[in-house]
């Protein structure tokens, strides 16, 4: 596998590097050894799946509170998705300011999100469909959600907004409720 930095710290394109031969191919997308060495301890104790029917559908921008924060690895295994994640984290340099790619079944690229940002994605093809990695339990009560058209991010969605949840579309401004990121 390889890590590439992203302009926001700690936070990593993985790529797997598939053995191909007649029959197809076959890659590792996780190791503990090889994720150790961007120094990552955690554990995975949840996986989620999730299916989006249409292109142009925003799911996010989701995270959870501390002390239940938790990291993410994010695959795309049908279709294809804009994938967006915003470092949340106060003492950061890079806070605030948010990275973006895509990620498909073709080109196989994951996104590892640490605690401390918000994630979401758009997507670009009708039926994709994405697995999370988390490093805590989901929690109902401590997750939190910020608007995807949130001014003080900026985020730049690839495709027009068709679909968003209600709750997703509700997420309050950063001025207006998370004075305390």
């Amino acid at each position: 596998m390889k890590f590439i930095s992203t302009p926001l710290s700690g936070c990593y394109v993985v790529e797997p590097e598939p053995y191909t031969d007649e029959r197809g191919w076959f890659a590792r997308t996780y190791c503990k050894r090889e994720f150790s060495s961007i120094g990552h301890t955690g554990e995975w104790v949840q996986l989620n799946h999730s299916f989006t029917n249409s292109a142009g559908t925003i799911r996010g921008m989701h995270f959870q509170l501390p002390p239940f924060a938790e990291i993410k690895l994010a695959k795309c295994i049908a279709g294809a998705v804009y994938d967006v994640v915003a470092d949340l984290r106060r003492d950061s340099p890079t806070f605030l300011q948010w990275f973006g790619l895509e990620i498909s079944a073709i080109n196989k690229k994951m996104v590892y999100i640490p605690e401390g940002f918000a994630h979401g994605f758009q997507s670009l093809a009708d039926n994709s469909e994405l697995f999370y990695h988390h490093t805590q339990f989901y929690t109902p009560g401590v997750e939190g959600g910020l608007r995807y058209d949130e001014p003080q991010l900026g985020i730049r969605w690839p495709q027009e907004l068709t679909h968003i949840s209600d709750r997703d579309a509700r997420h309050p401004l950063l001025d207006e409720h998370y004075k305390g990121i």
